[in-house]
């Protein structure tokens, strides 16, 4: 009898331990998705593929949790035995929720007959912004495009969103679907009038997100990689006033320490004006170097100019030269001819005028043959003084003397009268007289000065 009642002891404790262990094996629960995302800010669920197989009598299932997150689907499921079911079972943020990172949820399902299957959830919560990663591929000043990207860090899919990229280099507008841990690359055209000042470095682009529930500001960096480029033109121009302009301008990212020397010698720097003012000068031996000692930050330029203007160095040179050859040719001249004219009275009140011509010889010549022009609306009087002239022509109104010989120093002195009925109002010329003679077998030429009269000059006591 004792033996009896310890068998059913042992019986009963079995009984025990096994019934559990049957009533864990009804259902069969495998989750089939991975890495869950609950975006809290979106009131967006997290949502999980699983499949449950009734391993005994068919009934009804029902699913919850304890801590207050709303679940879907919320009706009964119904699993005949032996069926497995695959359902989408979505978590949403619970209100008030302020935690964001990785979470467990236990939850419960509960079959029709009272029996409860605990399992658990593991997922993470997030905000949108934290959902996306952007950045952008290294470019530098000379670079035409930029690539960016944008990626989807989680495993959440976006059906529809709006982005607007903008940093100091670009701005772009871009609407797309985004499928779970997808990565969106955009190429961007540069425009370098739009940072060719800034400096090498990192910098922020942003990325303004929008979608169905709401939006998100999401930051990334940029690298503008460092790169030296210093353009230099140079241009000459005009050649009495010589211009020499320098141009550098920093088209780079970086300071660029620059240097830029001019040389003048010592007499072109007194005629020479130059901008900007130097910030140093220095001088060896005759030359002078003008230096400019600049920090160009980018988008900067230094303009050299410096001009030299050899107008008045050039005119004193031309008077030089004009003296000194004028001085030649009087010294040189072997026939040295003088004209001068004076105002005389005439008996029956015409306007008179009498010119003489002197020839002076420097040196032994021969066959002189010296000429002279009457002005217009004059007329010759026939009376002559001194030498009388070889040949008179009144209608080429030409005068002509010759001498067969004229020895050093010797002087020969030629005068006429010309007259009109019109009087002279202000300055009366005369033409320069011309001669040709013969030196040493060899033809040459002299000519006189022109001779002027002003009206009011008092007439001298001459009546003819």
């Amino acid at each position: 009898m004792k033996i009896m009642k310890n068998k059913f002891l042992v019986m009963f404790f079995l009984a025990l331990l096994i019934v559990p262990l049957i009533a864990a094996d009804d259902i069969t629960v495998k989750k089939l998705s991975s890495n869950e995302v609950m975006i809290a800010d979106l009131n967006a669920p997290a949502t999980f593929n699983i499949s449950i197989t009734n391993e005994r009598l068919g009934q009804t299932f029902t699913i919850n949790n304890e801590l207050g997150f709303f679940t879907e689907p919320s009706d009964p499921i119904r699993i005949k035995q032996g069926e497995t079911k695959n359902i989408l079972l979505k978590v949403y943020p619970r209100e008030g929720m302020q935690y964001r990172g990785f979470y467990s949820l236990p939850y419960v399902i509960l079959a029709e007959n009272g029996q409860k299957y605990n399992k658990e959830l593991n997922f993470e919560i997030i905000n949108l912004k934290d959902a996306f990663e952007i950045g952008a591929a290294d470019f530098n000043p000379e670079s035409q495009k930029i690539i960016i990207y944008i990626t989807n860090k989680k495993n959440f899919y976006f059906p529809k969103m709006d982005v607007k990229f903008s940093s100091e280099f670009f701005t772009l507008d871009k609407s797309f679907s985004l499928n779970p841990h997808e990565k969106k690359v955009f190429e961007v055209e540069l425009n370098k009038e739009d940072f060719d000042k800034l400096l090498a470095g990192f910098y922020t682009m942003n990325a303004d997100v929008s979608v169905a529930n709401g939006a998100a500001e999401v930051l990334g960096k940029i690298k503008f990689s460092e790169k030296n480029i210093l353009n230099t033109t140079e241009k000459d121009s005009g050649f009495i006033i010589r211009t020499s302009q320098i141009t550098k301008t920093n088209l780079g990212n970086t300071v660029e320490n620059t240097t830029t020397t001019i040389t003048k010698n010592m007499i072109s720097r007194l005629f020479t004006t130059i901008s900007p003012d130097v910030d140093s000068v220095q001088r060896d031996g005759t030359t002078v170097y003008y230096v400019w000692d600049r920090q160009l930050k980018p988008g900067e330029s230094l303009n050299v100019k410096v001009s030299t203007n050899w107008t008045f160095p050039l005119l004193i040179i031309i008077f030089i030269i004009a003296i000194v050859i004028l001085a030649k040719r009087i010294k040189k001249t072997d026939l040295e001819l003088k004209k001068k004219i004076n105002f005389v009275k005439a008996k029956g009140g015409e306007f008179a005028l009498k010119v003489t011509l002197n020839a002076r010889a420097k040196d032994y010549i021969e066959n002189v043959h010296i000429t002279d022009r009457l002005p217009p609306l004059v007329k010759m009087h026939e009376r002559f003084g001194g030498e009388m002239p070889s040949h008179v022509d009144e209608k080429t109104r030409r005068i002509e003397w010759n001498f067969r010989r004229m020895g050093p120093g010797e002087t020969r002195t030629m005068s006429y009268i010309v007259y009109s009925k019109f009087g002279v109002l202000g300055r009366f010329a005369l033409p320069s007289a011309k001669a040709r003679f013969e030196k040493n077998g060899k033809m040459e030429e002299s000519d006189s000065n022109r001779a002027f009269f002003v009206a009011d000059q008092k007439a001298v006591s001459e009546d003819f």
